[in-house]
């Protein structure tokens, strides 16, 4: 199953996150964030995560993150964008021609609060990851009801915004390989 781990700052939390064995990481690249990272700091961190885990740069619109796009191995945008590489995210089910190679269904728009999946997932474009709200005590029931491509976690996981707790990013990813199934 694809785990992505949010909202990093530092090089090692990815190393945590590859030590763990989770699939992708995430820098948040829009100002709006308590998790911002600048242009300059997260072409560091995707300069670091490359070879080891996917790297994915987090915002609203491309214009945020115009500066690192060819930094990440994926874009992952609130706003509909045309691109190769991008990570849909909404809490609306896409239109037919908005296709992407992940779909992130998010309707805290990174606020971290939990809500119920809507059915229209199993038709939305692209490899879904569900997002929001999840936890290291949620997160096992969301995949066993919902069984999609993948999860991901962010603030669940802080002892404050950006700054990662080891132990909470392992109870997470126990929690995920518990119901997971073999070889996905």
């Amino acid at each position: 199953m694809f785990v992505k781990v949010c909202g990093l700052t530092t090089e090692e939390q990815i190393d945590w996150a590859v030590e763990l064995g989770y699939s992708a990481i995430g820098v948040v690249g829009t100002p709006k964030s308590k998790r911002y990272v600048e242009p300059a700091r997260a072409r560091e961190l995707a300069a670091y995560a490359r070879g080891k885990i996917r790297s994915f740069v987090v915002a609203f619109d491309r214009t945020e993150v115009a500066e690192v796009i060819g930094d990440f191995d994926v874009i992952q945008l609130y706003n509909w964008t045309e691109l190769p590489n991008l990570a849909y995210c909404s809490a609306v089910e896409p239109a037919p021609e908005q296709t992407c190679e992940y779909f992130f269904y998010d309707a805290s728009v990174g606020s971290g609060v939990f809500t119920e999946f809507p059915d229209w997932l199993v038709k939305a474009p692209g490899q879904v990851v569900l997002a929001g709200g999840l936890s290291p005590d949620n997160v096992a029931e969301v995949i066993a009801a919902h069984r999609p491509f993948g999860v991901d976690v962010s603030s669940s996981l802080e002892t404050a915004p950006g700054i990662k707790s080891l132990d909470a990013m392992r109870r997470f990813k126990q929690a995920v390989d518990s119901v997971a199934e073999p070889g996905a």
